[in-house]
């Protein structure tokens, strides 16, 4: 009886970032700078080959620059390689596939906390290093997947007015709005989301295409702010959007073998799970069971853990709806470096597009679109030499 294999590898029919919101090929992110705030980063090959685009690693919390830490991934260092690849990454482990709208943008790290907590206070401190080392590394752009400890009024909270103080000195703030949207008391963004001067990022499902119609509300946090500022301004993919996996993690050795038992012959399974035994228990007891049985169990694990190859997974979250805008806003300083904050702003607002059938407040002007923003940033007015900024 001939052997069967597998014609599928894994979710291969995710679809990238830039096939899903339509962007403009011709802009990488040259010569832009992107800053990330996080619990912890990864030196993932996506940001590292054939050349490292890192510029720094700086921990706020040992006060000193650590760059051989991004070789020892741990337990933090998952969030923060997850949002600057979604954003800067080349799609070295996807042969080009899975690459962020700015992938050949230079990038910053800042770490401001651990897998357990980011504190308000740390994340002030991460900007304000952002802020005195702005010129030393030509930082254009910073992105916060990360929220404060509570809700606090942009006029006197210092996380707030950190992030104030950086929109003003040039840097344009994108921070992802928060996932609190299902609970109907408490679902306003926390500092620095609810701060006016930054761009708020929520969320959207768009199931992996460019149909109005088939798109819908992601839970993501809204406003009105304590402030009474309405957020999110903008919305981009926060579900289903791929992203690499923590090398050297149990995770990544159960998707390397599932992946490996997905395109196997039938003969093969068994033999390859005893070459992989101790990686994932419920397959040691699945190697007894008939083929086609074995390749449910494979089928059940590779839905459960979200799995789109050996090196990427599903995620979702604003927190990667922020860096998808980040890169956007890339590709627009890309194409005018002499942008401001504020133009670039009001570009993204105005070239937004609404999804007539859910509600304003949990999409503000819609959906990014950077082909337009692009488009509208080139040929966007020079600015104003009276203006400071």
């Amino acid at each position: 009886m001939p052997t069967t294999r597998s014609s599928k590898v894994l979710h291969s029919d995710i679809k990238p970032i830039g096939e899903r919101l339509g962007a403009d090929e011709r802009f990488t992110g040259r010569g832009v700078t992107i800053a990330f705030l996080d619990a912890g980063f990864f030196g993932h090959a996506d940001l590292v080959r054939p050349r490292s685009r890192i510029k720094v690693f700086h921990d706020v919390l040992s006060r000193e620059p650590a760059p051989h830490k991004l070789g020892d991934p741990d337990a933090s260092s998952w969030h923060g390689m997850m949002t600057s690849v979604v954003a800067c990454g080349n799609g070295d482990k996807s042969h080009g596939k899975y690459k962020g709208l700015a992938h050949e943008a230079e990038i910053v790290l800042v770490r401001v906390g651990s897998v357990s907590r980011i504190r308000h206070d740390d994340l002030t401190l991460g900007i304000e290093w952002v802020c005195a080392n702005r010129e030393k590394y030509g930082i254009n752009i910073l992105n916060i997947s990360a929220g404060g400890d509570y809700e606090a009024s942009y006029l006197w909270d210092p996380l707030s007015r950190a992030a104030e103080t950086a929109v003003r000195q040039g840097i344009v703030v994108v921070c992802a709005a928060g996932n609190a949207g299902n609970n109907p008391l408490k679902h306003a963004p926390v500092p620095p989301a609810s701060c006016p001067a930054v761009i708020t990022v929520g969320g959207m499902d768009d199931h992996h295409g460019p149909s109005i119609d088939k798109i819908v509300p992601y839970h993501s946090s809204y406003g009105p702010t304590l402030d009474g500022l309405q957020k999110p301004e903008v919305i981009a993919p926060a579900i289903r959007v791929a992203a690499p996996i923590l090398p050297g993690t149990p995770t990544a050795k159960q998707a390397n073998l599932i992946a490996e038992l997905a395109v196997a012959d039938d003969h093969e399974l068994t033999s390859i799970i005893d070459e992989h035994a101790g990686v994932d228990a419920e397959l040691d007891a699945a190697k007894k069971l008939q083929p086609y049985q074995i390749r449910q169990v494979i089928a059940t694990k590779r839905d459960a853990g979200k799995l789109v190859s050996k090196h990427y997974k599903e995620v979702d979250g604003t927190s990667f709806a922020a860096p998808i805008v980040s890169s956007v806003v890339a590709q627009m300083l890309e194409a005018r470096p002499d942008l401001s904050p504020q133009a670039v702003k009001q570009i993204l607002i105005h070239t937004a597009k609404r999804v007539p059938h859910f509600p304003a407040e949990r999409q503000g002007w819609g959906i990014v679109q950077p082909k337009a923003a692009v488009a509208r940033a080139l040929e966007w007015p020079n600015p104003d030499p009276n203006i400071p900024w």
